[in-house]
């Protein structure tokens, strides 16, 4: 009842070698934004308006990116837990020991050791908040969001899967305020108005405050089983998973109007992207009791999905915009990292981490036009928990280790990876060889070994 009368009351009203320890310099900004960052769940390259899909309305996302700097070759962890890892620590998942699994049922988390980004925000005398999925550990309190960094916490602690018949748990899934559990079982056809309201409160509350605000609103859509409100129901060209996509952009309009509205949209940070790519190559326990395949996303024109090393479960779409430092209508195919998010926006808030080890790369200078290259050159593709390494990308060459040999691809030429060059470039397949077996040696993973090799 309170959250409906919450909805009522809304509507109404140069890459790091791997393993180096370095440290983060400090930006010399004076005042320093308000950072909001916006996760997507499965949400894929193609979905949106301005990624090209043709008949999703996507107009409020696709402003943000007219107003400031959209990627078309934005990587991250290529399902849930990585990609969330890569932005919340920095760092890739096999660098940190979580102690187990972090959905229903298992008993790992982040452990005290690793600086999160709400922690190393609050360095920077940040207020901080989370609303939506977290799917970083749970079982204990310890390795929940207000044990994390996070002033103030509301949302699931895993995927909205993790529920029967979709997966054999017994745990119930519920949502939670800070520590405390408040829905069970959850509504989820208004989570993401919820999320919305929540948001707008958020942001008005701390509007005219002495200190900035970190915001971080993970959405649970479009991640299957889908769910939307009524209003949206049937109220996009592209089905229901349209429906979906269409209240996120309405979500993220909501947010922008209340910046606008409060006077600060000039000193927000706003970054918007998904964790990872579509979820096309469902399992069997997924295609019951209302879910159907073509309740999915869209890769674009890329290979593969979520769960694989080919583009499309990794490239996802990526948007960036900090009025008056970011300069608007900019569209990049500069390679760049989910990790890069946690390394620059410390770097923003002045925050200096010490020795911390970290995989990101400082996008500042790039992303102000103080250079034009993004510093990232290179990225390696994992499967499963990160534990096997399957690709590997360097400047436009990515060599993957398919079951029927070496496939290298040109990304520059070829972003749908349909030409196998691996024949006729056999020293940059080499060269990228010997990098993967680098970089698994120093994250400690092992190299992709193909059926029957």
């Amino acid at each position: 009842m309170q959250s409906l009368l919450v909805l009522m009351v809304f509507f109404v009203a140069g890459v790091p070698k791997y393993g180096a320890a370095q440290s983060v310099k400090p930006h010399t900004a004076t005042a320093p934004p308000n950072i909001i960052v916006l996760f997507a769940d499965d949400m894929g390259y193609g979905d949106l308006g301005s990624y090209g899909h043709p008949t999703i309305r996507t107009p409020n996302i696709d402003k943000l990116a007219e107003d400031g700097m959209r990627f078309t070759s934005f990587v991250t962890g290529n399902w849930c837990v990585p990609s969330r890892t890569q932005l919340i620590t920095g760092r890739y998942m096999n660098r940190i020991n979580f102690g187990g699994h972090t959905g229903a049922d298992g008993t790992g988390g982040i452990p005290d050791s690793v600086l999160t980004l709400a922690e190393g925000l609050k360095k920077a005398n940040y207020q901080t908040a989370m609303l939506g999925k977290w799917h970083l550990g749970y079982k204990e309190d310890r390795f929940l969001p207000p044990n994390q960094g996070f002033d103030y916490w509301f949302g699931l602690p895993y995927s909205n899967d993790y529920m029967r018949p979709w997966v054999q748990t017994d745990e119930p899934l519920v949502l939670y305020r800070n520590l405390e559990v408040v829905e069970h079982p959850i509504e989820q056809t208004t989570l993401t108005q919820r999320y919305t309201a929540e948001s707008i409160r958020y942001i008005t509350a701390h509007a005219r405050g002495k200190q900035p605000f970190f915001l971080y609103l993970a959405y649970n859509m479009p991640h299957l089983p889908l769910q939307t409100a009524s209003q949206f129901r049937g109220r996009s060209n592209a089905g229901l998973y349209g429906d979906v996509i269409e209240e996120l952009d309405w979500s993220v309009g909501q947010i922008i109007k209340t910046l606008e509205d409060q006077g600060i949209a000039g000193n927000t940070l706003v970054f918007f992207a998904s964790d990872n790519g579509p979820w096309l190559n469902l399992p069997n326990r997924m295609k019951q009791n209302g879910i159907e395949v073509w309740h999915a996303g869209s890769p674009g024109p890329l290979r593969g999905s979520k769960a694989t090393t080919y583009e499309g479960g990794s490239r996802v779409p990526a948007i960036i915009r900090w009025p008056g430092t970011i300069a608007p209508g900019q569209v990049t195919d500069q390679l760049v990292a989910s990790l890069d998010i946690y390394r620059t926006l410390l770097q923003v808030a002045a925050v200096d981490v010490g020795n911390e080890r970290l995989d990101g790369c400082d996008l500042l200078p790039f992303l102000t036009g103080r250079s034009a290259a993004s510093p990232r050159k290179e990225y390696p593709y994992f499967l499963g928990d990160d534990e096997t390494l399957q690709a590997f990308r360097e400047g436009a060459w990515k060599l993957r280790l398919g079951d029927t040999g070496p496939e290298l691809y040109n990304l520059q030429e070829d972003p749908a990876e349909r030409h196998n060059r691996a024949a006729s470039e056999p020293e940059i397949v080499q060269r990228l060889r010997q990098k993967m077996e680098k970089t698994a040696a120093n994250l400690r993973v092992s190299v992709y070994v193909p059926a029957g090799g």
